[in-house]
């Protein structure tokens, strides 16, 4: 049975103490959906620490938007998989569409950022997706494909079994665009499918998460296709009454 899983990307959102009372209202409210959802907050860096404390004794799990490529060392401004996991961090968003597009982050440099995660007992949360070009010109699978091959086909299949997909539909972020039903569904199975290629049986195991403009009032239809295991939410994720009702969508 794969993992539901609904996590919070709050990006670049939110002061220390906003967040610890975001981080406080998503544990209360996390009580109204089953055990059966796992429900991820990824604050910014600068407040992991005060929001892991806000997290203590409760199901909702605590994860960072990215790490470093390198273990340690003379990289101003870099925060290491080390450091992260020390604030006690258990994931990690790697390969976001806005860290390929504004920060030029090649399937190179994410190989060696998996390879952090993984050394430091992390569960990369693994961005996969096609902009709004790709999409039209009929080559979305062909993107995705190429980002699962240059990147999770590296990997050991004891570190796929700790692995977690997110596909972003890029041209459906923060454009209130969103992907029907439908498309996640082909999308998804086609990722499944490529990974099987690779991994065999335990691609069945490995939950994929939708992540273009999520909401409660569409959550339910997503979730109920076959090959999507849960969401990987921005905005909504910036209200707790939303993020929680997202989860809800998988008991529709």
């Amino acid at each position: 049975m794969r993992k539901k899983i609904v996590a919070g990307n709050w990006k670049m959102n939110t002061l220390p103490a906003e967040g610890v009372e975001l981080a406080q209202g998503v544990v209360a409210k996390s009580s109204e959906v089953c055990d059966c959802v796992n429900f991820i907050v990824c604050p910014p860096f600068t407040h992991l620490s005060e929001v892991a404390a806000a997290l203590k004794g409760s199901k909702v799990e605590l994860g960072a938007q990215n790490c470093a490529a390198e273990a340690k060392g003379a990289y101003t401004g870099e925060v290491a998989a080390s450091m992260i996991a020390a604030l006690g961090c258990k994931y990690v968003i790697l390969g976001h569409s806005e860290r390929r597009q504004y920060y030029g982050e090649t399937s190179e440099t994410l190989n060696k950022k998996m390879e952090q995660a993984y050394a430091n007992g992390l569960t990369p949360i693994y961005c996969v997706g096609e902009n709004l070009d790709e999409r039209e010109a009929g080559n979305h699978f062909a993107v995705c494909k190429a980002q699962i091959e240059e990147v999770v086909f590296n990997l050991t299949e004891e570190q796929f079994k700790n692995l977690v997909i997110a596909y972003e539909p890029v041209w459906a972020i923060g454009t209130g665009k969103t992907a029907t039903a439908e498309q996640a569904q082909e999308i998804h199975a086609y990722i499944r499918e490529v990974l099987a290629s690779k991994f065999g049986e335990l691609a069945a195991e490995c939950p994929i998460l939708y992540g273009g403009s999520c909401k409660p009032s569409n959550a339910a239809e997503i979730f109920a296709k076959e090959d999507v295991d849960g969401g990987l939410i921005g905005g909504a994720a910036l209200k707790a009454e939303d993020f929680i009702g997202i989860g809800k969508g998988f008991m529709a």
